[in-house]
């Protein structure tokens, strides 16, 4: 290694998104040493999904002492699962606590990234230049709004949004009013919308499952126990895990007494809760429970059957000025059309383009589906790191739990360069080959595979999770072995 190739001591670090994860990245950074780092943030203020959705219901479907960063507590949370402007306020109050923003350039993008003469070449959203020893993109999971395609949407005469995009100016008391979905978001927007509206319609394509959960609300006392007692957090936080845990083992293996047990619980909710036997069969799935991201409510059911609600479930033939004209003709008359279609949930760091190795798209390496080796390196690209990339267990861990074990991971990566064994770091492609093989294998066992259409498969129809234990993954992201990765320098 020549003296024009010895590694800097303080290697230029660009992060990619102030969401949870970036906010998380940055702060694991300073704490090892790194202080040459950048976070580029798209949007004008922090907190990345929980910024950017503000529908009425936002909650976490994790209970809100598991979606806590490990080394920041939170003893003030509300209640079980803790709703949206809360969780944006504690990233927005920790992003602050640790002088994150100060590192951030708000409101820039990064649509273009090199790799160059062994680093990184950058280009902004403000055309601005810059040069990384390191990329790491924590750009999350749902952040493209996905819109159904559907004949005649532009022509709606009243107020008609993505729940992504919610316009709070658009009054809603009195009004009636659509949502075409029924993923997570449309049946939280059900719970809190369904009594406060003239008429609330809710297009039905797919019936999903629904787990009953209790949302109990923290009372003061009991915050104020948990902040002069952190033992008793802890011990809560443990209790919750467990019962987490069952749920991530349960998904994994279709046929393990675990998914029974949810499939039951999911059924005696759906057999007790609706009374109609009509509507109980209009929302009875024809799938197994979990095949889809199991939805967690303790009030969609009620909601729906409110008196002035109504579950459509003819086809929607068209959108009309005046409202939805469904397949049987129809016109279901509207005010406000809300659009609850979910997201684009492999786009991961795209719409930028990538270039690794001698000019390799991500784009073309991505053509068949989105792949990364334990879902944080891709092989030619090298010194460039994902957080909650490809085929991560996305659908049955908390996402805060994963990030913090792959930024453990990622450190180890990149003091290979900072003590000098290599300048340049990415997984080997025969490896990620072999892991992708035992990944897909692995994955024919979970719920996911057992019938059903939802966005945890690709484009082949293969499930894009983690199909192992949170023990299994865990223990991979301990400690790095070296041999699965490509060393230069």
């Amino acid at each position: 290694m020549t003296t024009a190739q010895l590694p800097r001591a303080q290697p230029r670090i660009v992060i990619i998104g102030a969401g949870m994860a970036g906010i998380l990245t940055a702060i694991k950074l300073r704490e090892a040493g790194y202080e040459d780092y950048v976070i580029y943030e798209k949007s004008d203020r922090v907190g990345g999904t929980w910024r950017d959705n503000t529908y009425p219901g936002i909650a976490c479907d994790v209970p809100a002492h598991l979606y806590t960063y490990s080394f920041e507590p939170n003893p003030s949370w509300s209640q079980t699962f803790a709703p949206g402007p809360e969780i944006h306020a504690y990233f927005e109050r920790i992003a602050q606590k640790y002088g994150v923003t100060q590192s951030i350039r708000f409101n820039e993008s990064v649509p273009h990234c090199e790799f160059k003469a062994g680093r990184w070449q950058l280009r902004t959203s403000l055309g601005r230049a810059d040069v990384a020893d390191f990329v790491i993109a924590a750009t999350g999971v749902l952040h493209h709004p996905h819109t159904a395609a559907i004949h005649g949407l532009e022509t709606f005469a009243g107020a008609c949004f993505h729940s992504a995009t919610w316009d709070h100016s658009v009054p809603l008391a009195g009004q009636r009013v659509g949502v075409i979905g029924t993923g997570s978001t449309a049946i939280q927007i059900t719970s809190a919308l369904a009594h406060r509206v003239a008429r609330y319609d809710l297009f039905q394509r797919t019936a999903q499952w629904i787990m009953p959960i209790e949302n109990v609300p923290y009372s003061e006392a009991e915050k104020a126990e948990f902040a002069d007692n952190p033992a008793k957090l802890a011990a809560l936080k443990v209790e919750v895990n467990g019962y987490f845990q069952h749920f991530s083992n349960a998904v994994i293996d279709a046929e393990s007494a675990e998914m029974k047990e949810i499939e039951d619980a999911c059924l005696a909710n759906l057999e007790s809760q609706v009374h109609d036997p009509v509507l109980r069969e209009q929302l009875r799935p024809d799938y197994r429970a979990g095949c889809k991201r199991l939805i967690f409510s303790a009030d969609f059911y009620a909601a729906i059957q409110q008196p002035n609600a109504h579950l459509i479930t003819a086809g929607i033939a068209g959108i009309e000025p005046g409202g939805v004209r469904t397949s049987e003709g129809e016109l279901r008359e509207l005010d406000v059309l809300v659009i609850a279609t979910g997201f684009r949930a492999d786009s991961f760091i795209r719409p930028t383009t990538v270039l690794g190795r001698d000019g390799k798209n991500l784009d073309d390496v991505w053509a068949e589906a989105p792949a990364a080796y334990l879902s944080i390196s891709i092989p030619e690209f090298p010194n460039f790191f994902m957080l909650n990339g490809p085929n991560g267990p996305v659908g049955n861990f908390s996402l805060i739990q994963i990030a913090e074990a792959q930024v453990a991971y990622i450190l180890q990566l990149l003091e290979e360069v900072r003590g000098g064994r290599c300048r340049e770091i990415s997984a080997n492609a025969q490896v990620s080959a072999a892991f992708e093989q035992t990944r897909q294998t692995a994955v024919r066992k979970s719920i996911w595979s057992t019938g059903c259409k939802s966005w945890y498969l690709d484009k082949n129809g293969v499930p894009a999770s983690w199909p192992w234990s949170r023990s299994a993954f865990f223990e991979a992201m301990a400690q790095p072995n070296l041999d699965s990765f490509d060393r230069v320098g």
